[in-house]
């Protein structure tokens, strides 16, 4: 039987309000499960520039996120190295929450720089290494991470690497535990002081272990490779005030900065 036209528009109407109906209640049930599982992976990742994968694999997540708290610190500086401690709206700054992403689409001068600081266990007050966030641009996509050097904030303890569309086998390999492990001991600081960062070379199968700043590339993935060299030097270099004011002493008082935006 054929039905009218207005049987057809009001069945519609009924029909999109409630599946919007389902769809808006979905995700606000997801919502938080969503963020939490976001904000587990995100600390891995932190964790994993001093940690062994294969151990933070092995924890529940509660006993990461309760390892996380009990070793990890964290400061929002700006690119002059001073601590800041709120937004334009005066809302209090928190390094976990702060976008890498977001930020790195504004200037380096109007970005916020997040410090996570790796505590011994059980002291506080012993800082074991420094971890900060990278970001940048491979082949297909982003890519991003976390590089943590050791207290005389030249020597390299552990990265982390990850990306959105790398290619499997080739670029993706940035991921893995044996690319990774070739920066541990690796120095970002020449001997006069000047930043070198810490190179990939073309090719791969060479022997870097008597070279501070290189290390052994990637085979058939030369652009990636070189979207991490990029990646890793100029973000380092926007924390080189960060790491003067730590080595003369510490950071600025929080009172003599200005705030900055989020967004």
């Amino acid at each position: 039987m054929q039905q009218s036209n207005a049987y057809i528009i009001t069945f519609s109407v009924i029909l999109t309000v409630i599946l919007g109906f389902l769809l808006s209640g979905t995700s606000e049930l997801l919502g938080p499960i969503q963020q939490k599982a976001i904000e587990l992976d995100t600390k891995k990742q932190i964790l994993g520039a001093v940690m062994p994968a294969e151990e933070l694999d092995r924890m529940e997540a509660d006993a990461v996120i309760d390892f996380y708290e009990r070793r990890i610190s964290s400061k929002v500086v700006n690119i002059e190295g001073e601590e800041v401690e709120q937004d334009t709206d005066g809302n209090a700054l928190i390094a976990e929450n702060v976008s890498i992403a977001r930020n790195f689409k504004r200037s380096p001068e109007d970005r916020l720089y997040p410090v996570f600081i790796f505590h011994a266990e059980g002291n506080e007050s012993e800082v074991e290494s420094y971890i900060l966030p990278v970001y940048g641009n491979g082949l297909w996509d982003e890519i991003w991470g976390y590089v943590a050097l050791q207290t005389d904030l030249n020597t390299i303890e552990g990265v982390t690497f990850s990306h959105a569309g790398e290619t499997p086998g080739l670029g993706a390999r940035i991921t893995s535990g044996d690319v990774q492990a070739r920066y541990q001991g690796k120095e970002i600081f020449d001997e006069g002081g000047n930043l070198q960062a810490v190179r990939m070379q073309k090719g791969e199968g060479k022997d870097y272990s008597g070279e501070p700043h290189k290390v052994d590339g990637l085979s058939g993935a030369t652009i990636t490779a070189e979207g991490v060299n990029r990646m890793v030097e100029s973000y380092l270099s926007h924390y080189q005030n960060y790491f003067s004011r730590q080595r003369e002493g510490g950071d600025a008082a929080p009172e003599e900065q200005e705030p900055v935006a989020l967004n």
